[in-house]
């Protein structure tokens, strides 16, 4: 590819060539228009360069005997082919599917996935979460809630320039740093088929506070009940972790209550087996006697019995746009926001109250 220097820059590339002049990175950058960052992915091959934008970098390289000092380019090049996952989802099969979304989206571009379980209570949380990408030289990192939501994580990574993509239930960064999942948007159409079911006396359980998937799921679902002439009563609301065993443990309190409960969505696919494993030891038919709604619709959904009616959220998808977004910043174009949708998949677990 044929470059058109200025007169300057002809004069510039002649004392480089005669040796009057050694050549820098930034000179390279400057003389082939484009970034030092994309002159490093050049000088160390990386597959996310242009052709016609490789060529002209080497152009000027070739034209300007331009060699890089090896340890001047170990500095300037400090990441490594490696993508981070930092989670503090207590739900193993979230992670899991993230993990496989994320190595769809990797696969054939020479990049790795590492992870990285945290706790975001932990009061040395950023430490850990600096550490882990110093040391692994980390090109960028998918965070996943809640992590995803603490701005100081963000923060740090900004500070050290690592890439990143945050995947969270609203808006919390720039569109092309955030998937957007509306889990409030799944959690109404919840709401709506419980209350099309003609349930009226409909439990809740959240997942914990910290996540804010648990507050907007209470509210899809508490605005779509609302919307139908049914109110959530506080009463048949509890907390849980979005754990099996929370799940049983909130289950046990709502199904002593008298009246019970017609209905239960419960927060995530986990907690609502715990559900289902209370209302069988309690002698409780589902759905006659109590509908049970969850959310993920996880491989567990389909296996329990009854099937479990839930709301599905793509999060093998979600994890395969995240790789996407961060390749797309080694290429230097960012796409624009990616949203997925969750869907409602009615099975057997739901049905219209007894009489």
């Amino acid at each position: 590819m044929t470059l058109s220097p200025s007169s300057q820059e002809l004069d510039e590339i002649q004392d480089f060539a005669a040796g009057r002049r050694r050549a820098t990175i930034n000179d390279i950058a400057r003389l082939a228009r484009v970034s030092k960052k994309t002159v490093s992915r050049v000088i160390n091959r990386s597959p996310f360069v242009k052709p016609e934008t490789r060529e002209r970098i080497e152009q000027v390289i070739a034209q300007t005997g331009y060699a890089p000092d090896p340890q001047a380019r170990g500095l300037a090049f400090r990441r490594s082919f490696l993508i981070g996952l930092i989670y503090d989802n207590p739900t193993p099969q979230y992670v899991v599917n993230m993990q496989l979304g994320i190595l769809d989206g990797l696969k054939d571009t020479g990049f790795e996935l590492v992870v990285h379980p945290c706790d975001r209570s932990s009061p040395t949380l950023l430490a850990d979460i600096r550490g882990f990408i110093e040391r692994q030289r980390l090109a960028g990192v998918v965070l996943t809630p809640s992590v995803s939501e603490d701005e100081r994580v963000a923060e740090l990574l900004a500070e050290l320039d690592c890439d990143y993509v945050r995947i969270a239930s609203v808006e919390l960064d720039t569109p092309e740093r955030m998937i957007v999942s509306h889990d409030r948007q799944g959690a109404a159409a919840a709401g709506r088929h419980l209350a099309e079911l003609g349930h009226r006396r409909v439990g809740f359980i959240s997942g914990p506070p910290s996540f804010r998937s648990s507050h907007e799921r209470r509210a899809g679902f508490e605005e779509a009940l609302k919307a139908a002439g049914v109110t959530l009563d506080p009463k048949y609301v509890r907390e849980g972790a979005y754990t099996f065993e929370s799940g049983i443990a909130c289950a046990e309190q709502l199904l002593a209550l008298d009246p019970p409960p017609t209905a239960i969505f419960a927060g995530n696919d986990e907690m609502a087996a715990g559900v289902l494993q209370v209302a069988l030891r309690s002698g409780l038919r589902s759905p006659q006697d109590i509908s049970v709604v969850g959310f993920d619709d996880f491989q567990i959904a389909s296996r329990l019995w009854p099937p479990l009616t839930t709301v599905r959220a793509p999060t093998r998808v979600t994890g395969r746009l995240a790789a996407l977004k961060l390749l797309a910043f080694e290429d230097e174009h960012p796409p624009t926001a990616e949203e997925t949708v969750p869907v409602l998949v009615v099975r057997q677990s739901s049905g219209p109250p007894q009489a």
